[in-house]
């Protein structure tokens, strides 16, 4: 353990000296402010506060203490009422972006503005968090941030209220960037006393991409807008100092996601800000950049900070109760992702990162996937997509991405169901119980075919109504294509020797059926480690093909990625007593053997049972 300190304090050393040598020799030799404690702190006192309102420069505008409110922000925790002075504040009012404000008096730092009071204010009345408070978050931290409950399902609808208790970032113009629902429908309180909006911008998004996600980034404790501001990487000679603007990074490239707030504190080792959680996520890994404010937006519903992010100075490590912490210097390991959609000679391609987070990557590349796909051209309502990639993870074999996506007739179009399967690999993979994946990057090809290619299993018979261990059987099956001609295929199976007398049941179907059969509980999702994980991942079935599978009344083991079918009855009781273990599960009935058409060039979709006879 003491050796990890030393070498995490060397590390510091080092970013503090990359840090230092990017301000200019004034903030170089500008010693930490002295801090005031909160029990010094009255009804009356005046101070002054650090935004910015326009550029990069913090402004000056005065603060009047109103009193001190106890165990409001959680247990213990205080906040410091104050209300703002001044031209700016006063016709603006509390803003979003303005969370982590420092809030001086005496010339001693007090705290961050942090929350904002009550509905349509008129006037400028904010909540400050403490800075002994702030002060506690530290590099050293890995406690696991709050669990989160009573989360809205992730196909909820996005006016679900979230009641982790933990702060919900909003943003400014929400009501133009998602569907016509209501996020106010909250507890009581919320009304009264809340976090000051760390707006959340999506640059590059539709509008459809971010409805059609709403609920779950709600669920995420996001509520995102569209296009507020930009991204680029454009040097801002500037130093960050008290009051200056700060963004945190969650993806960046040909689409950008991020969240700007104030910085409250600066050291030579670390950046202070918000006042707030961002997510409250705990331990993060989000680049940090300096930011430009192009303009403040006053409104009584929901005024705002418009914001250019620049360039990456460091990388947020710590998303906590009361704000979050930046190391300078310190680089965030992102996941690079391209995307290329070809279509006849012409190929398009995306380029983006998205954050390295088990709760948030998942969503954030099906958004990002739904959104290269839908938000160009070439998108129609009857595309079909042909999908081949990898997905690299270090130490471990890539996991093959291989499928075929067309429209289905409940309305979802091919895009949101590739984006779906992006995101349900990513997320099984990071749930795993045993290991940490370290994601290298993502590579997708999309070959878009200009028709709905989906096609049902209509019909299946075998030749033969009984048969014997050995024998061949032949099944045929009827398809019938999304307005075409039928197709007739035959699937040549044999019988396994060892198969026993009675009835065999016989399952024709598409590929997810199968798979479904075999994954479908629980322990299996989130019992195993990453290596039987990505082998099960590699295992499931194309979409674009027949199956046929025999199933044996035996009960089937799995234990891991590996199937142990028909079981002898003292091997099962013994077996029977493991069930507890994460990484066995037993099924009722066993697939002996499996056969399938060659592809088809359609999306398959249907299932059928037949039995015949072992004599």
């Amino acid at each position: 353990m003491g050796t990890a300190v030393r070498s995490l304090a060397a590390l510091l050393c080092f970013s503090s000296s990359v840090w230092v040598t990017a301000q200019n020799a004034t903030t170089q030799d500008r010693p930490s402010p002295a801090i005031i404690p909160l029990d010094q702190i009255h009804e009356g006192m005046k101070g002054t506060a650090l935004t910015v309102f326009q550029g990069v420069k913090p402004e000056s505008m005065d603060v009047e203490v109103l009193g001190v409110m106890h165990n409001v922000n959680g247990p213990k925790g205080d906040i410091i009422l104050v209300r703002l002075h001044g031209t700016k504040p006063e016709y603006t009012g509390v803003v979003a972006g303005m969370s982590g404000s420092p809030v001086y008096f005496d010339g001693k730092l007090a705290g961050a503005l942090a929350f904002r009071i009550g509905e349509f204010s008129k006037e400028p009345i904010a909540g400050v968090t403490p800075i002994e408070e702030m002060l506690e978050i530290n590099a050293l931290d890995h406690r696991p941030a709050p669990v989160r409950v009573n989360a809205p399902a992730a196909n909820s609808s996005a006016n679900s209220p979230n009641q982790s208790g933990t702060t919900q970032t909003a943003s400014p113009g929400e009501g133009s960037a998602l569907p016509a629902q209501n996020y106010s429908n909250y507890q009581n309180y919320s009304n009264y006393l809340k976090p000051i909006e760390t707006p959340l911008v999506f640059n590059g998004f539709s509008n459809e991409t971010l409805q059609r996600y709403a609920s779950q980034f709600a669920a995420a404790g996001i509520v995102p807008v569209m296009g507020i501001g930009s991204a680029s990487d454009r040097k801002q000679p500037e130093p960050i100092e008290a009051g200056s603007a700060v963004s945190a990074v969650l993806v960046r490239g040909d689409m950008d996601i991020a969240a700007t707030c104030t910085v409250t504190y600066v050291d030579p080792q670390r950046l202070l800000a918000c006042g707030h959680p961002l997510l409250q996520f705990g331990e993060v890994d989000l680049p940090m950049t300096k930011a430009t404010v192009l303009a403040t937006l006053p409104s009584p519903l929901n005024a705002f900070k418009i914001v250019n992010t620049t360039e990456t100075v460091g990388a947020f490590v710590q998303d906590r109760q009361n704000g979050i912490m930046g190391v300078p210097g310190q680089a965030s390991k992102m996941i690079p992702v391209t995307v290329a959609m070809h279509s006849g000679p012409a190929t398009k391609e995306f380029h983006y990162e998205v954050l390295n987070n088990a709760r948030l990557s998942p969503l954030a590349m099906m958004a990002t996937v739904f959104n290269a796909l839908h938000g160009t051209n070439e998108y129609g309502e009857d595309i079909t997509y042909r999908m081949n990639g990898v997905l690299s993870v270090k130490g471990y074999p890539d996991v093959t991405l291989r499928n075929m996506f067309a429209p289905q007739d409940n309305g979802q179009p091919a895009a949101a169901l590739a984006a779906a399967t992006i995101g349900d690999r990513f997320g099984r993979i990071y749930t795993n119980a045993f290991d940490v994946p370290d994601i290298q990057g993502v590579k997708l090809d999309f070959d878009l075919v200009r028709e709905r290619r989906s096609a049902r299993l209509e019909a299946a018979r075998t030749d033969m109504t009984e048969a014997r261990p050995g024998d061949q059987i032949m099944v045929e099956t009827v398809i019938r294509p999304y307005r075409g001609e039928r197709l007739v295929r035959q699937i040549a199976i044999r019988i396994p020797t060892s198969t026993s007398k009675g009835m065999l049941r016989i399952l024709v179907s598409d590929g997810d059926t199968l798979d479904r059969m075999h994954r479908g509980t629980p322990m299996m999702n989130h019992g195993l480690g990453l290596a039987p994980t990505i082998a099960l991942l590699n295992k499931e079935r194309a979409n674009d093909r027949v199956y046929v599978s025999l199933l044996d009344s035996g009960p089937e083991a799995m234990v891991a990625d590996k199937v142990m079918p028909t079981l002898p009855l003292s091997v099962m009781n013994v077996m029977d007593n493991m069930r507890g273990t994460q990484d066995m599960v037993v099924l009722g009935e066993s697939s002996v053997s499996e056969a399938s058409t060659e592809p088809l060039d359609y999306v398959v979709s249907g299932a059928q049972m037949l039995t015949i006879s072992i004599k």
